[in-house]
């Protein structure tokens, strides 16, 4: 059962890869790419952004500390000058205190400004990948689009692409019904001429019918020919040639003809 489940798995897999791969278009699918760059590009340079607006917070941060140093300097020298030892240690105890946030501070500063250094360099790096790719999906795009054409133009004049498909095999079948057609005329003029088949109308002979009414006329033209050779040599006028059968010139005999030359 598992082994039947895993070869219906295969063949479903096997199936929607060709519809898809069918279905995909090379064009689309670049620029859904050069897409995705383009909003990962994006996020780098928001992030960017955003490191550097943490860097600037900490420098605003670090000025207003030192501010305070600066104030409780002044306070300590005013109270020793006024012989308060006391409150002069207090300030010097609250500016040592600040001092170190103030180092806090910039070291977290020395790191943001090490990250921002980071994803700005990234952010150079992917946008010159992001500028080659597109430069290149342009190209692939062109030459798939040309290629595509000429495939449609050269289909067309071979007669396999689907549309001039249909119109091929229209003229197949007419010249096929066309050869049958003859092919049944043929027979049928066969089969009359052999008496195989009657001719309703009586125009048709059959091949002996034929040939009898060849040797009949054959024999008749003999006879014709026979009795023309009997009347010259008994001496009948015979008619001048391209007469007609009634004129006065065909009539008359070569003996007339001399006389009326004569005269």
């Amino acid at each position: 059962m598992a082994g039947l489940m895993k070869r219906m798995s295969l063949i479903f897999r096997a199936k929607a890869n060709k519809v898809l791969d069918r279905a995909e278009d090379p064009r689309e699918t670049l620029d859904y790419s050069y897409t995705k760059q383009l909003e990962l590009l994006q996020k780098v340079r928001r992030g960017v952004a955003d490191v550097t607006t943490s860097r600037k917070r900490l420098e605003l941060q670090a000025q207003q500390l030192q501010q305070q140093v600066e104030k409780l300097d002044n306070q300590a020298r005013a109270a020793l000058a006024q012989g308060r030892e006391d409150l002069a240690r207090e300030a010097l105890t609250r500016k040592s205190a600040l001092q170190n946030q103030i180092a806090d501070l910039q070291a977290q500063h020395a790191n943001l400004q090490a990250e921002e250094e980071k994803l700005t360099l990234a952010a150079q790096r992917l946008q010159a990948k992001v500028d080659a790719f597109r430069l290149k999906k342009e190209t692939i795009k062109a030459t798939y689009t040309a290629a595509e054409a000429q495939t449609r133009i050269g289909e067309a004049f071979s007669g396999i692409s689907e549309e001039m498909g249909d119109v091929g095999l229209a003229i197949q079948r007419a010249e096929d019904k066309t050869q049958a057609m003859q092919a049944r005329a043929s027979a049928i003029d066969e089969l009359l001429a052999s008496g195989a088949l009657e001719d309703v109308t009586g125009t048709t002979k059959d091949d002996i019918q034929a040939e009898l009414d060849r040797m009949a006329s054959t024999n008749q033209v003999e006879l014709e020919l026979a009795r023309m050779k009997n009347e010259l040599s008994a001496g009948k006028p015979t008619p001048a040639l391209g007469a007609g059968s009634g004129g006065e010139a065909g009539s008359a005999s070569p003996a007339a003809s001399e006389t009326e030359g004569s005269v």
